[in-house]
């Protein structure tokens, strides 16, 4: 894991400053992987181009969203890192089940985690109708062989094994009924909904 800051020690970002960056990236980004840091709530890394803390609050770590960062295995080239700050200690099971710990993602940091997508996905033209090239770590994970499934093992290795990666594998649906369902799906099209609303698609609905 790359260098921790504290939040208290720094200045949050607006979401025009993430436009910003976006725009300054059309033409470099290909993929945008979306992560918890495995972390505390106000603890920032730098392997992540931008890191969203416990009520929304915006850190962005980079210069440049098209500086290569370490968050992805195999996936940094052309690549953006969001990371919601959360899930020290969040464990999954052999079993297929699993516990976002005692700092799991909040109703907050999911929305922003949205609205950031939206902004990245729009200025750098990546489809958010399939995990192609928007995708959470857990779902880059398993197409690259390594991460958690949903019940047994990959080559013989139990899901609890904290190697596997299984970061916004599911996540609770705050503004629906509030169970468990796939984050990357989750996260994808609160994205394309914000994007909709920003172009005025339900006016007057």
């Amino acid at each position: 894991m790359g260098r921790m800051y504290q939040a208290s020690d720094m200045t949050p970002n607006s979401l025009d400053d993430v436009l910003r960056l976006a725009q300054n990236a059309r033409g470099f980004i290909t993929d945008l992987y979306l992560h918890w840091t495995a972390g505390w709530y106000g603890q920032c890394y730098d392997d992540y181009h931008i890191c969203i803390d416990q009520h929304g609050e915006i850190y962005i770590m980079c210069d440049q969203l098209y500086r290569r960062k370490n968050h992805t295995w195999r996936r940094n080239t052309n690549a953006v890192g969001v990371s919601l700050c959360c899930c020290g200690d969040a464990k999954c099971y052999a079993d297929g089940s699993f516990d976002l710990g005692s700092e799991p993602p909040t109703m907050k940091q999911i929305e922003v985690l949205a609205q950031v997508t939206a902004v990245i996905a729009e200025e750098c033209d990546l489809r958010l109708d399939s995990d192609a090239h928007v995708m959470t770590h857990c779902e880059a994970a398993w197409k690259d062989g390594y991460g958690v499934p949903y019940g047994g093992k990959v080559n013989g290795v139990k899901q609890d094994d904290p190697d596997l990666r299984w970061d916004l594998m599911k996540l609770p649906d705050y503004c629906g009924d509030g169970k468990m369902t796939d984050g990357g799906s989750l996260l994808r099209g609160k994205a394309a909904w914000y994007q909709r609303k920003w172009r005025g698609e339900f006016m007057g609905d």
